[in-house]
């Protein structure tokens, strides 16, 4: 057999075995799934539960990708710290401006993240209430029955939860306002309350265990949705909500992680997934799990009807924003150490 005819017999053999393998070799690739990571604070448990289901439905049919995204809740302090250790979060959605910014000094978080995003970063609001047991047996309908003897506080402890510092600064905005208010006359007054706080907890879902659960204490300083849960899960008839005179507005603010998108290749989808928060649908959601949205127009009805209207001050209007007011109360040796330190 000549050398030109052998040589075209191995190449058509070569092609015939290469036909065979090619449905072997040729595979549809399997559906790859993705994942996010978010690192929220407490209460967000069911806000993000129908978020994420939301968010990675309209991934799905836009990319046909599966998406799947990991939470992970606590006090938003003690969140902010694992981070810093090592969680590797795409994003956070914390419960106040202050932990960001921590993570920003700490190099994870671009340092001008509230400008990432509408509203400064925060796409929903919301306040601190007092939920009571049914009746408001001690009768309590503002700040100042907080500090009458024998009215049992549940609050968490603000060294780890977000939602504690929100608690302790609405208090602080609301003594300074009353006549003759004062720095001074506004520490003793939460020197008082916390007094008459018979646990802190560590994050504000554990306060609403302590309060619900383990039935302690005659108010909890509330989430305005940690009232409303307590109320669909245990119904009207067992707890009511309470508006104060005068309050804080609360802004919990989301941020990308950048330094671990990079790492990660998610920096695309973990902004995407933060922008759907600002989106109708997300907006809705927001509302109907009673945070109250930043574009109320996109609400249902019945759910913005659930907001009372209250005299809300913010954080920089009272305390000059998180970074004077973590440094005066909260850091180590200040007034929030202080007080405790006289009050127990």
């Amino acid at each position: 057999m000549t050398g030109p005819v052998l040589a075209r017999r191995r190449l058509i053999a070569a092609g015939s075995l290469a036909t065979l393998a090619l449905p072997f070799l040729v595979r549809p690739a399997a559906a790859q799934e993705r994942t996010l990571l978010n690192v929220s604070y407490d209460p967000t448990r069911e806000l993000y539960r129908d978020v994420n289901a939301a968010f990675a439905a309209q991934h799905k049919a836009r990319t046909r990708e599966d998406l799947r995204i990991r939470m992970s809740h606590g006090g938003s302090g003690r969140q902010a710290r694992s981070v810093i250790d090592g969680l590797e979060a795409d994003v956070v959605t914390l419960a106040l401006g202050g932990d960001i910014d921590v993570l920003a000094e700490a190099g994870l978080v671009a340092k001008d993240w509230q400008a990432a995003l509408p509203a400064r970063s925060a796409p929903y609001r919301s306040t601190i209430v007092f939920l009571v047991r049914k009746g408001n047996p001690k009768r309590i309908a503002d700040w100042g029955d907080l500090a009458k003897p024998g009215v049992a506080v549940v609050t968490p402890n603000p060294k780890t939860s977000g939602g504690a510092r929100w608690n302790y600064l609405a208090a602080w905005g609301w003594a300074l306002a009353q006549p003759g208010g004062s720095d001074a006359t506004a520490q003793q007054f939460l020197t008082t309350i916390f007094r008459n706080a018979p646990v802190l907890d560590t994050g504000a879902r554990g306060s609403l265990t302590t309060f619900v659960r383990r039935n302690i204490g005659d108010v909890m300083l509330a989430w305005e949705n940690e009232g409303f849960l307590a109320q669909q899960e245990f119904g009207a008839d067992a707890f009511e909500i309470v508006v104060p005179s005068r309050s804080i507005l609360a802004e919990p603010p989301v941020a990308v992680v950048d330094r671990v998108v990079q790492r990660r290749g998610t920096a695309a989808l973990a902004r995407e997934y933060l922008e759907f928060l600002y989106t109708p649908q997300g907006q809705a959601i927001i509302a109907r799990h009673g945070y109250r949205p930043i574009a109320p127009e996109h609400a249902a009805a019945a759910d913005m009807a659930k907001f009372p209207k209250a005299e809300l001050f913010t954080i920089d209007d009272v305390f000059g924003g998180w970074g004077p007011a973590t440094t005066k109360h909260f850091a180590e040796g200040a007034l929030f150490d202080r007080i405790t330190g006289g009050a127990r």
